[in-house]
């Protein structure tokens, strides 16, 4: 059941902010993505020679989140993810992600694939500050 609420909010969004690490440093981006329900997997494009990308070619270990712009209390909506980053391999999330952003084709870019293995997701409208997790088993 939280599963499928916190897939519904991921698919009303399609940016996520990513945070990587390498030893002391730190990095932060933004992603378009698209998301591979009940696999937990979003699939997003980067090049090789960003900060972000670099840090997870030494430690794919990844945080993130997608959120709901909002000064409405009552309204706040907001998922934190952490799961593993990786080159994507898989014909059929590459045809997800150019079916998601069809223009990226002309870029050809290069595809990536967070295999997320938490989430925990606040969500005011069931409550303030109740909060749905999910984990891999």
């Amino acid at each position: 059941m939280s599963l499928e609420k916190i897939e519904s909010f991921i698919d009303e969004h399609h940016v996520l902010s990513l945070a990587t690490s390498f030893g002391d440093e730190l990095s932060v981006c933004n992603l378009f993505y698209a998301y591979k329900k009940k696999s937990p997997t979003f699939i997003v494009a980067s090049s090789e020679d960003t900060t972000h990308i670099q840090h997870i070619l030494k430690n794919k270990q990844v945080a993130g989140s997608v959120v709901l712009e909002t000064k409405t209390v009552g309204k706040i909506q907001g998922l934190q993810f952490r799961g593993e980053f990786e080159a994507l391999e898989d014909s059929e999330l590459e045809k997800l992600y150019f079916k998601t952003f069809s223009y990226a084709i002309a870029m050809s870019p290069k595809l990536w694939q967070i295999k997320v293995n938490y989430f925990k997701f606040t969500d005011n409208r069931l409550g303030f500050g109740k909060k749905l997790f999910w984990e891999r088993d």
